[in-house]
């Protein structure tokens, strides 16, 4: 039991030693040919500095000390950016409405007419068919990074989009 104990205790203090010995971007922690199979050389120099800093401030290492995360993020990101972001976190809540027409699935450039005014494009390659309904009620979720996912309400299959107007 002590044993257990005494473990515990040092991973512990092996943590909080880690979080205060720094963090390593992602610049450090990839290859090149990772960084751009991920696509993060097409980020902007800031772009790159805002996902660094969200990904030390929810990495296992400083969960111990908040604090220190957050006063890293404040210092690093302007004020006026996070003002931004949070605009854009108020806009990004699932939306349901009608397709405005017939639908009988994706294939890769489809683009959608919805009843509240709103038109989407596909974003991606899926295809999907089904048989031919009238008027779907349809829902749009946001997704990671700023994508959003639409679904057939009832139909187990969903595909990238974006909003063109």
């Amino acid at each position: 039991m002590k044993n257990t104990v005494l473990a515990l205790l040092l991973l512990t203090i092996g943590l909080s030693a880690f979080a205060a010995a720094g963090f390593s971007s992602l610049e450090e922690q990839m290859t090149g040919k990772e960084f751009s199979a991920a696509g993060l050389d097409k980020l902007s120099k800031s772009e790159l500095d805002v996902l660094n800093e969200w990904i030390r401030a929810h990495s296992l290492a400083t969960l111990d000390s908040p604090g220190t995360a957050a006063a890293a993020a404040t210092s690093e990101v302007d004020v006026e950016d996070k003002d931004k972001d949070k605009d854009k976190k108020k806009d990004r809540t699932t939306m349901t409405s009608k397709l405005v027409g017939k639908f009988s699935g994706w294939d890769g450039q489809m683009v959608f007419k919805l009843e509240n005014g709103t038109i989407w494009a596909q974003a991606d390659k899926d295809k999907f068919h089904t048989k031919e309904i009238e008027n779907p009620t349809v829902i749009i979720e946001p997704g990671m990074f700023g994508s959003w996912t639409l679904r057939i309400d009832g139909y187990d299959a969903d595909c990238r989009v974006k909003q063109i107007q």
